[in-house]
């Protein structure tokens, strides 16, 4: 609560406002804990909750209307409302540092939210930076429009706090600059390398061609099967001296390979080969650990947030709101995550529901410890 009134009311006050802001984003936030998907949704079940939401708010002029959910959501600063998530989740992370480790790795990683393009404008495109150990959103950057993920990664770096931290970035954030942006904030940094730097990736290819075969490779095997599926990875890491000019790229000492293929019945994918470099001084299997934690996004984030929270489904496109919107989707999310009280090994679907039916889970998630 101290953290959102940090957040500027956008409304004029010469309007007339009936409806306390801070309350309104207490609302937004529990209701959208408790499986609420869309404005709609969040008015009924606010309605639907009043006297629940009276044992802790005033509710002077009782819950606020559908269209003015959908106002405070358009016109809300984004920025403020993301540099308050960035703080809040900064103590949640601390806080849980202490049973299970720091977040050692954040995967940076880009989604877009597909329902909010309309009219003729684009979707928007938010790049996240995600605790892979912990599973928490420690941030969120909107990608300008007509620009991409590289000129995004920058400012959500420059807000986050990495030091002693390994930044996994796919190709697109193979930058020099973001590199030097990284160390600089006494972070690590793996990248993937791609064609958007040919002289970097051919220079790499050769150095895993003229070791081909020589035992002394430090190389990982990694086979898993399940549902249906069988993938096999072999990880080989060298020195970058000698091969990654350390001016372009700063503190750079590993260079890695992983060879991957998968079969599915009878059907046998080609081989796909991805090289990496990093400031940190990894081993085959490290390396093979960090891309696995890294493209786990996929499935702990960016699926999460379109079957459980129907994100792509979303239709609100005007203004601020699908930004908005995106943030409190992550905000519910970080609640989940961070509780460690239910030892139910239920999905995420599941404990929104359980948010939603018992105000008891819904009171232990959002840190209710006593209420009048």
């Amino acid at each position: 609560m101290s953290y959102l009134d940090e957040i500027d009311d956008p409304r004029k006050p010469s309007n007339g406002t009936l409806h306390d802001f801070r309350e309104i984003l207490v609302i937004l936030i529990a209701a959208v804990l408790s499986d609420c998907d869309t404005v709609e949704d969040i008015t009924f079940w606010a309605r639907t909750k009043e006297a629940w939401l009276r044992r802790f708010l005033v509710l002077k002029n009782g819950i606020p209307s559908e269209e003015t959910f959908l106002r405070i959501l358009r016109a809300l600063d984004p920025k403020q409302f993301e540099n308050m998530f960035r703080r809040w989740v900064g103590g949640v992370v601390g806080a849980l540092s202490d049973d299970a480790g720091l977040a050692g790795t954040i995967a940076i990683d880009g989604k877009t939210v597909r329902g909010s393009g309309t009219g003729g404008e684009s979707a928007i495109h938010m790049v996240s930076a995600f605790a892979t150990e912990l599973g928490l959103v420690l941030g969120q950057e909107k990608v300008a429009a007509k620009s991409n993920e590289i000129t995004a990664i920058p400012e959500l770096l420059e807000a986050l706090s990495i030091k002693g931290l390994l930044v996994t970035i796919d190709a697109m954030g193979c930058q020099k600059s973001i590199a030097k942006q990284i160390v600089a904030k006494k972070g690590d940094y793996l990248l993937m390398v791609k064609g958007n730097q040919p002289k970097l990736l051919e220079a790499i290819e050769i150095a895993f061609i003229d070791q081909h075969g020589v035992e002394s490779v430090n190389r990982s095997t990694l086979v898993e099967r399940g549902h249906g599926r069988t993938v096999g990875q072999i990880a080989s890491v060298l020195s970058a001296k000698g091969i990654v000019d350390p001016a372009d790229w700063p503190k750079c000492v590993t260079i890695g390979r992983i060879d991957s293929m998968r079969v599915v019945g009878d059907k046998e994918s080609d081989l796909e080969r991805r090289y990496y470099i990093s400031s940190r001084a990894l081993t085959a299997a490290q390396l093979a650990a960090a891309v696995r934690a890294h493209w786990g996004v996929e499935n702990r984030l960016h699926w999460i947030l379109d079957v459980s929270f129907s994100e792509d489904a979303s239709t609100v496109a005007k203004d601020n709101a699908p930004q908005n919107l995106s943030m409190l989707r992550k905000i519910a999310l970080n609640i989940i995550r961070a509780d460690k009280t239910d030892t139910r090994k239920s999905s995420l679907r599941l404990k929104r529901k359980g948010a939603a039916w018992d105000d008891g889970v819904r009171e232990r998630m959002l840190g209710i410890r006593s209420i009048c």
